[in-house]
């Protein structure tokens, strides 16, 4: 997660008879001075939006949705608004950007040097997976984004040295396979669930049912237990929730293996293309602050826009069209292809470009030092504080903890959000002060150069 930091062993010298030895340089993770403070910036900020999104997925039991996000009249619609128009997909895609930038950042500093760049990188990457399965299985956060973004990093790594224009046009172009792939996958589905809907009717008929049939009620059941659960497994799920950790933990794994087996083709594109897009802009010198004040600007106005009215323009969509789930479930059975999705990746690029822009205008027009210092300071960390989210939530909200699942109201979970942001913007600075890594990023530079690196500033 965090920015191109670096890895492993001592290189051997080279031996030769007509040349003297040659010490290669050892491998070290980047220096301070070297590090670009806009980039951790944005990656604090991104950081601590995405526990905004992520917290209804600790918190709310299925379909609590249903109770306001299609009544105006409550504070809970508005909020949700808010988040879905501003933050929903953008947070996500912000950290994408900057995880793609500090990839490049890793690799290029270390064929710079002269250190094994592609040993290094793999096996960080390999480290940065296996964190992904510990905290999807141990840590119980089934919205893992570790794991993800260890194996999208394997395979971006071939397109490290292309030029930058190329990587941008990945971008619509991953879009469209996106939502191709999306679309293939919601009308596999939709044919299930239509299959299960005629031999439902026909077992309701006590009419003799054919294999296929039979295969189709089997199947609709699966997709019941981790995707789409019905009345009565929702209410089995929050008893669950609210149960041991071994109850929590039967409930959770097979989803956290589906998600990330069989839902990983259709996953990955995404990732990939915002990897790219991260790619370009700090070879373009975006994410280092290179461009005037006045591109700035046009990057924001523009992102802001085009952007603000189409993720206004979607989320009314939704609002008409969304409903309870028998309703959903009626929706799917009667639209092929929902064409609305092709809307959603490019608002979300242009506003997540006018977030961007905003942050680094902040930073150079001078405003707010401190707040900003303090953002970058969780930046640094960001690692350890995604991880510390998962660790306070799960405590928090499952039954082996505190118990709170499905005891807040929507608005009264940003409570815990505000609390966890004042925690760690405070936290971070602290331990950055007498300490080079947060604990989880100086574990993983351990890991990943095979060697105990400093922790303590001399």
């Amino acid at each position: 997660m965090s920015e191109g930091l670096n890895p492993d062993l001592l290189a051997s010298a080279t031996i030769s008879e007509q040349q003297p030895e040659e010490v290669l340089p050892q491998p070290a993770p980047v220096l301070e001075q070297n590090r670009i403070h806009l980039i951790d910036l944005l990656r604090g900020v991104a950081l601590l939006g995405i526990l905004v999104m992520n917290i209804p997925g600790f918190s709310m039991p299925d379909y609590s949705f249903e109770a306001f996000e299609r009544d105006p009249s409550q504070f809970n619609f508005w909020l949700n608004a808010f988040i879905s128009v501003f933050l929903e997909g953008k947070m996500r895609a912000m950290f994408g950007i900057i995880f793609g930038a500090g990839l490049l950042l890793f690799v290029s500093s270390k064929e710079k040097s002269g250190q094994p760049a592609h040993a290094l990188f793999y096996r960080r990457m390999f480290w940065l997976v296996l964190f992904g399965l510990i905290h999807a299985h141990i840590v119980l956060w089934i919205g893992d984004i570790l794991y993800l973004y260890g194996i999208c990093g394997m395979l971006i790594y071939c397109f490290r040295n292309v030029n930058p224009r190329y990587l941008v046009l990945a971008v619509p172009i991953v879009a469209i396979i996106d939502f191709t792939s999306g679309t293939i996958f919601y009308q596999d589905l939709r044919a299930k669930r239509l299959a299960y809907v005629e031999a439902s009717k026909a077992k309701s008929a006590n009419l003799t049912l054919t294999d296929n049939q039979k295969k189709a009620l089997e199947q609709w059941r699966e997709i019941e237990k981790t995707m789409i659960p019905s009345r009565e497994d929702a209410a089995a799920n929050t008893a669950k929730m609210k149960s041991n950790y071994a109850t929590v933990a039967n409930h959770l794994r097979p989803i956290a293996f589906e998600v990330q087996t069989k839902f990983l083709p259709v996953e990955i594109w995404d990732s990939v293309a915002l990897m790219f897009l991260g790619f370009a802009l700090y070879r373009w010198g975006f994410l280092s602050g290179s461009w005037s004040t006045q591109q700035y600007r046009r990057v924001l106005f523009f992102g802001y826009g085009l952007g603000i009215p189409l993720s206004v323009w979607s989320f009314y969509y939704n609002f008409q069209t969304s409903g309870t789930m028998e309703a959903n479930l009626l929706r799917l059975e009667q639209i092929p292809i929902v064409w609305m999705g092709l809307v959603y990746p490019f608002q979300r690029i242009l506003i997540v470009m006018g977030h961007a822009a905003a942050l680094i205008l902040i930073s150079q027009a001078g405003w707010l030092p401190s707040l900003l210092a303090r953002l970058a300071a969780v930046g640094r960390m960001a690692f350890t504080n995604y991880i510390m989210h998962s660790l306070i939530c799960t405590f928090f909200f499952f039954g082996y903890g505190l118990n709170y699942f499905g005891e807040l109201q929507f608005y009264q979970l940003y409570y815990l959000v505000l609390a966890i942001w004042i925690l760690q913007l405070f936290l971070s600075p602290i331990w950055l002060k007498s300490m080079l890594f947060g604990p989880l990023e100086w574990l993983w530079r351990c890991l990943t150069y095979w060697q105990l690196q400093p922790l303590r500033r001399s």
